[in-house]
């Protein structure tokens, strides 16, 4: 039920991709494909690396970070979806959707923070690979995992608290397929300036900026040793080990920048819904294809789990 200069609002109604009745059932099949997808794709590579001695590496055991966050953000956003399909409510408490809009964003700035440790394993490996294992031990990736993980969510608890602040709405119809934080601030008829302000700059210059930094200047040094390999075959295969990772890093931060780094007020809710079905479900469901199709041992450990191959 829409409601006009509502000063107090106690759910929303997510509307979500489409309004057309006759393709709900199309949008349904998609998004449970999709989903689907995301969901065998990451908990396949789980259970290799937890599984396969040869994957329980410092690289691998930040892959397997990446496919937990791929999941979780996947579920989160694609619920809705599915479950309006099925049971015909789209409603959410506006509390809910503040603390979805929270662990959205929590999870976006880990999987940030997860790459760039993942970048630094990669410099490790490649600019001082006899000091790999010393470096790079079994505490250092755990206390660089727990970081990631704590540091995502207390930075984004201001953002929650003032989500939380907002009281009022011009109607309580969320235009999109979850609560995303563009929508809802559009959709606010409260003061919402600081708020943007903080979130472009919690995105741009905290969560976004330095974690670019070091994934960047992490890769300019790698870029530099590799150069100096006197083999082609040998800068061929420093290369390869880098290439998963490298896409999914220009995959990540092209759909972020462009659906979140610009002013609200020029957002269009339409297109921006497109974008967000980008980055939070097909993303997620590349991201293991990306680094089974181009990672060797992946590939290795995959046929020797599933189809019985013998190890070479």
């Amino acid at each position: 039920m829409e409601q006009t200069n509502v000063s107090v609002t106690t759910y929303f109604i997510i509307s979500g991709i489409s309004d057309n009745p006759t393709i709900h059932l199309i949008i349904f099949i998609v998004a449970l494909l999709i989903y689907l997808l995301t969901l065998g794709g990451n908990l396949t590579v789980l259970l290799l690396i937890t599984t396969t001695r040869q994957l329980h590496t410092p690289m691998y055991f930040f892959l397997a970070n990446l496919s937990v966050l791929d999941i979780s953000c996947s579920t989160i956003t694609l619920h809705k979806i599915l479950l309006s399909f099925m049971t015909g409510d789209k409603s959410v408490s506006v509390v809910g959707c503040m603390v979805q809009i929270f662990i959205f964003f929590s999870m976006s700035c880990n999987e940030l923070l997860i790459l760039t440790a993942m970048s630094y394993d990669r410099y490790v490996a490649i600019c001082n690979p006899l000091n790999y294992h010393m470096i790079m031990n079994h505490r250092i990736c755990a206390l660089l995992s727990t970081v990631c993980w704590v540091l995502s969510y207390l930075e984004n608890l201001p953002t929650l608290v003032a989500f939380l602040k907002l009281s009022c709405y011009k109607c309580n119809i969320i235009n999109h397929f979850f609560c995303d934080a563009v929508p809802v601030i559009k959709l606010s008829c409260s003061d919402t300036t600081f708020l943007e302000f903080y979130m472009l700059s919690v995105g741009g210059f905290i969560a976004g900026m330095p974690p670019f930094l070091l994934t960047f200047i992490s890769y300019v040094f790698i870029i530099s040793v590799i150069l100096k390999i006197p083999y082609s075959i040998g800068r061929h295969k420093a290369f390869y080990t880098c290439s998963s990772h490298i896409t999914v890093v220009i995959l990540l931060y092209t759909t972020l920048v462009f659906q979140y780094l610009k002013p609200y007020s020029l957002v269009n809710l339409d297109f921006n819904k497109v974008s967000s079905l980008f980055n939070t479900a097909l993303v997620p469901m590349l991201n293991p294809l990306i680094y089974s199709l181009k990672n060797k041992d992946v590939t290795r450990a995959l046929k020797q789990r599933f189809f019985k191959c013998p190890q070479n």
